[in-house]
């Protein structure tokens, strides 16, 4: 069945106060029918919707079943369906080296990956009442090759992508499409206190406008920008002893680890 054009969807948007959700917030403003978007920082979420009668803030914790829940419920009584929902919430903390942080590990994990599972829990129900749905999950290129320090940011956005392709094959039979989103990197609060260097690095809004065009085609690989992202996969492709002599060569030690969640 064909999908709705953009501009009938109900979409819910993780993630939407800062970096990339708060690009693809301010580029969906005029593009779609109703757009829920979800965050920690309700101040911002009524900041972004304000004078904006289609954008409803709903403030939640992805790492709250009960928050993300919430909100399904309000979508349901008010729309009775959902159309898209598009989990971009995410964080990042990098690993000392030799020094792996339990803790840190399950933060990261908890809003990633887990994130991206409680938004989905509570949206199936709703996706499923569309016409022809779609989940679209931000993941990242660095699943393409071992990153030094990216042990935990890496592991959940892994696991995300691995989630995301089974969703897909799952889903297909009730009509709901799943995307996988995979940027490279984006000028962000994440991105902004990072201590190394980063080819390519693009703006949030270019890199709204990328997923959008990818969403309006149902694409299921969205990736960008591609000379970063295809050097990076073709890399992932080399035998392992070749992708450990590149990884080994962008390691270094004494580095602290910076965190910053959205």
């Amino acid at each position: 069945m064909k999908a709705l054009p953009l501009e009938q969807q109900v979409i819910w948007l993780t993630g939407a106060s800062t970096g990339i959700g708060e690009a693809l917030t301010q580029a969906l403003a005029g593009r779609c029918k109703r757009l829920y978007i979800s965050a920690r920082n309700e101040q911002k979420l009524q900041q972004l919707a304000a004078g904006q009668k289609h954008i409803i803030p709903c403030p939640a914790d992805v790492t709250s079943e009960q928050e993300l829940q919430t909100v399904a419920a309000r979508i349901e009584q008010e729309c009775g369906q959902l159309d898209m929902l598009i989990t971009n919430a995410g964080t990042c903390e990098y690993v000392d080296a030799g020094a792996p942080d339990p803790a840190m590990f399950r933060r990261v994990m908890d809003t990633n990956f887990m994130g991206t599972i409680n938004a989905i829990s509570a949206a199936l129900p709703l996706l499923k009442k569309s016409s022809r749905a779609m989940i679209a999950g931000v993941s990242s290129s660095v699943t393409a090759l071992a990153m030094p320090r990216a042990q935990a940011y890496g592991a959940s956005k892994a696991a995300v992508t691995h989630c995301l392709q089974s969703f897909a094959a799952d889903l297909h039979t009730h009509g709901i499409d799943v995307s996988v989103i995979s940027p490279g990197f984006v000028r962000t609060p994440l991105t902004d206190v990072n201590d190394f260097p980063m080819p390519f690095l693009i703006e949030a809004d270019e890199a709204a406008r990328t997923i959008i065009d990818g969403l309006e085609r149902r694409q299921r690989d969205i990736h960008f920008p591609k000379r970063f992202t295809l050097a990076l996969r073709l890399l992932g492709l080399l035998p392992e002893a070749l992708r450990f002599r590149i990884s080994r060569a962008m390691s270094r030690q004494n580095n602290n680890p910076r965190k910053l969640s959205s």
